[in-house]
């Protein structure tokens, strides 16, 4: 008999804990925005985030994946999280800057060596207390994934030196930083939208632009770019935000999942952009485009140009938030 009695109750406290557990989670429609075309790494990390979040709350909350800039440009869907009427997006850290003056950090030219740099100091302290700068503008930051180094395409010419930059018209992100940094480099730097890029390359309108191999490929770019020049200048990475208004509705357990899947999700996706950029650069080259590497003299040559642009962003951030990278950087170069 105190078997059984002891049996019940074990059965009892769990039924109760399910019942708990299940009332943590409401059904949900969570809207998740990207820029990118599903087939892309973009597309693939917010899939497995969905997979994961419907897992682990019984398809209570379902995540709709909506690619291709299908709910605005980037500084578009900001807003909407913004005012509450979409629940989720990742986008460039860039185009932030607008709303957090402090992540123009992460857009300081030729700031990571490699991406080991990049993944200690995003995930580290630094990280995490530019990350939290968003609150207070309506916005939670969930996790940084990777968008990758930034590199120069363009139909004028190559770039082998730092004068091959003169007047060319070059598509940037709605960033001060971007607009600063190709100017001081000699560029004709235009302000431009990442859903409008192709169609301005096709017609002309701009000649080039820079991005990551693998934003290359899944965007077609070599079908109306020529020249592509391996230059490092930005590693540039994306952020996963979650609409504040939104995520002060959920319950802990329904933010734990959310974070929890993010997590995964970072991840899966640092790790799918790292193979696939290893892999896109030889594609390009096999689809035509025309391939070369700015030699390391040159690229000193750009980042003693840019001192002033640095200063600048030092300036912006704030000089705590500067030292603080810089410390960051100093202790992950160091193996510490």
């Amino acid at each position: 008999m105190r078997i059984k009695f002891v049996l019940a109750a074990v059965v009892a406290a769990l039924t109760a804990a399910g019942a708990v557990q299940a009332q943590d989670f409401k059904p949900r429609i969570v809207r998740f925005g990207f820029g990118l075309v599903d087939q892309s790494n973009q597309g693939r990390a917010v899939r497995l985030f969905a997979q994961e979040v419907e897992k682990a709350t019984g398809g209570k909350m379902k995540v709709r994946a909506i690619g291709n800039a299908s709910l605005g440009s980037d500084t578009q869907m900001q807003q909407a999280l913004i005012g509450g009427a979409q629940e989720m997006m990742v986008g460039s850290t860039a185009t932030l800057v607008g709303i957090s003056p402090e992540m123009a950090i992460w857009d300081t030219p030729f700031l990571f060596n490699n991406v080991k740099e990049a993944d200690a100091v995003l995930d580290g302290p630094v990280g995490e207390k530019v990350k939290a700068t968003l609150e207070p503008k309506g916005l939670v930051g969930l996790v940084y994934w990777e968008n990758g180094f930034r590199n120069l395409t363009n139909n004028k010419r190559p770039v082998t030196k730092l004068e091959d930059m003169n007047d060319i018209k070059l598509r940037v992100m709605q960033n001060n930083v971007f607009l600063d940094s190709f100017k001081t480099l000699g560029a004709n730097a235009v302000p431009l939208p990442f859903s409008e890029l192709f169609t301005a390359l096709e017609t002309k309108a701009v000649d080039g632009q820079e991005n990551p191999f693998n934003t290359v490929v899944s965007s077609k770019f070599y079908e109306v770019q020529k020249y592509l020049t391996v230059t490092n200048h930005v590693y540039s990475p994306w952020i996963v935000t979650v609409s504040k208004k939104w995520w002060d509705t959920l319950t802990p357990a329904e933010k734990k999942v959310l974070h929890d899947a993010a997590v995964k999700s970072r991840d899966f996706e640092r790790q799918d952009t790292r193979e696939e950029a290893a892999k896109a650069l030889a594609e390009l080259k096999a689809k035509g485009m025309q391939v070369n590497e700015l030699p390391a003299s040159e690229a000193n040559r750009m980042r003693e140009k840019l001192t002033a642009v640095n200063a600048g962003i030092a300036k912006s951030v704030g000089q705590g938030t500067w030292d603080a990278v810089q410390g960051a950087l100093a202790q992950a170069r160091s193996g510490k």
